[in-house]
């Protein structure tokens, strides 16, 4: 066993851990954030993206002993209160989602991109950086439409923030 500590969606917890239980594990079994789905086990699917200090990561493919002292956000931590984050407002906007099954790990691993993305992004981006989430559902279509749809959103709104500063 092993005893781990960190910061989950603004919140510090700590836990003892088998030390092969996995991130998505710790985060869904002992600290009941169930957003964070498993799907496949083998980092294929992309249902389990959470942001470990900033960066998108499956979450199947870390040990809870090796996010130990890091940030973590998941799902649950992207809204403020009842406020949605901009990627799920479109989500919900555009119907980029049909099952919800992927959606958590598709908007974790969509508000990494456009944070990496400050300048905007096209189609082929987003496709190309989907590639390691599935969705059985939608066919992708309306899904890139949200990620475009908030890229452009943020970069207006931190634009609109820009001018207010100065």
């Amino acid at each position: 066993m092993s005893d781990v500590s960190l910061t989950v969606n603004g919140r510090r917890v700590s836990g003892s851990v088998e030390d092969r239980t996995l991130l998505v594990h710790f985060l869904r079994e002992h600290l009941g954030l169930t957003g964070t789905h498993v799907g496949c086990d083998t980092s294929q699917c992309g249902a389990c993206v959470v942001h470990v200090d900033g960066r998108a990561v499956k979450s199947c493919t870390m040990l809870a002993v090796q996010a130990s002292g890091s940030t973590i956000v998941t799902i649950e931590g992207l809204a403020n209160g009842a406020d949605l984050h901009p990627v799920q407002a479109a989500f919900k906007e555009h119907h980029g989602l049909q099952c919800g099954f992927c959606t958590p790990g598709m908007i974790m691993a969509a508000t990494d991109m456009i944070a990496r993305h400050p300048q905007g992004l096209d189609e082929a981006t987003v496709r190309a950086e989907l590639d390691g989430n599935i969705c059985r559902c939608t066919g992708y279509h309306n899904i890139v439409k949200a990620i475009l749809a908030a890229s452009q959103a943020m970069a207006k709104g931190s634009k609109g923030k820009a001018k207010q500063a100065a």
